[in-house]
């Protein structure tokens, strides 16, 4: 037990102090720390009255705080990405990473990562931010080093992989994690365009669509879910009206995670003979046009000039329709544009 405090309150167990101290030069880092301004308090975007306490609730109405990837938007050059938390979530558990590279030869590469965190999972944000990154960093060192794209994308899905498994040996997943929750899990899928090709690469059922230029023409969609419903479809045991009517539709059937299956990284390499979009995207957008024409029709016409525009209107319609899940896509234009050309 500490001596009692006398009422001057001076602590009588510490040695003598004298009187005088020898003075110092002042540290000008406290002296930079004084001059700095004092941080503004936040105010609630709702009431606009009360402040927020720090975590992240208003001290009077208690509204939420929009987190920082409740909204986010990027443009790299001509490629664009635009990620919502949507209407019925209550925080954004997908990720996108978009960024221009380039091949040996000096010619433009474009790289669009997109990743859903699986919600019965722990950590399924951090799962998510952490595949992409792992994903589009892998992309960016391989491309410039002369790997095909089809092989630099299968090696980015598994560096997203080892990414996501290491989320499950960390103490803050041990902090979280509870009897009816998995490791961190998240889905993946990619694109990479050049003058020339594209490559798509995916795990679980985030898609890819072509949209071409020319209206005209037919768009696709170049990836297959790993989903009970696919899998039924592939089967012959259902058409796809039916399978995707049952409430297990969406049920995945391949993931990254420490718990998954033996990891199976989908690839393939598309040579287009006309220009066209690569719209890349979660479930929470193609819930609301799944169909390749659907796809087609929601997108802006200048989608290859205005990606950011185009990415935006996606989400759109997305929220406009509900917005029951998280919503994240990213617009590629076909062939990638020369640095320099169209909106860089």
């Amino acid at each position: 037990a500490h001596p009692a405090v006398p009422a001057t309150g001076v602590r009588f167990d510490r040695p003598p102090e004298p009187e005088e101290y020898a003075l110092q030069a002042p540290d000008p880092r406290v002296a930079a720390e004084l001059a700095a301004p004092a941080e503004e308090p936040k105010v609630c975007v709702a009431c606009r009255a009360g402040r927020v306490d720090d975590d992240g609730y208003c001290e009077v109405c208690g509204h939420a705080q929009p987190r920082e990837r409740d909204h986010m938007e990027q443009e790299s050059g001509p490629i664009a990405a635009v990620s919502d938390r949507g209407l019925r979530h209550h925080r954004n558990e997908d990720a996108f990473a978009v960024r221009a590279s380039t091949l040996p030869d000096g010619s433009p590469a474009l790289v669009a990562i997109v990743c859903d965190g699986v919600s019965s999972a722990t950590r399924p944000d951090d799962a998510s931010l952490a595949a992409s990154r792992a994903a589009s960093e892998s992309l960016a060192a391989a491309l410039p080093r002369g790997t095909h794209p089809q092989q630099a994308m299968h090696d980015a899905i598994v560096a997203a992989s080892h990414a996501v498994d290491a989320l499950a040996g960390e103490p803050e997943t041990a902090r979280e994690h509870a009897s009816h929750q998995n490791a961190p899990a998240c889905t993946l899928v990619g694109a990479v365009v050049t003058t020339g090709l594209l490559v798509v690469g995916w795990v679980g059922d985030s898609r890819v669509y072509w949209v071409p230029a020319d209206r005209g023409s037919a768009p696709a969609r170049l990836t297959e879910d790993d989903s009970w419903a696919a899998q039924m479809v592939a089967a012959g045991l259902m058409n796809e009206a039916e399978a995707y009517a049952d409430e297990r539709a969406h049920a995945i059937t391949g993931w990254l995670g420490a718990d998954a299956y033996e990891l199976e990284p989908h690839t393939a390499a598309f040579k287009p003979d006309r220009p066209g979009v690569l719209v890349v995207c979660t479930d929470g957008l193609w819930n609301y046009a799944e169909a390749a024409e659907e796809m087609a029709e929601v997108l802006p016409l200048d989608a290859a000039a205005r990606p950011l525009h185009g990415a935006r209107v996606l989400v759109g319609h997305a929220l406009d329709g509900g917005g029951h899940d998280n919503v994240t896509v990213a617009v590629l234009p076909f062939p990638a544009p020369s640095p320099g050309a169209g909106s860089a």
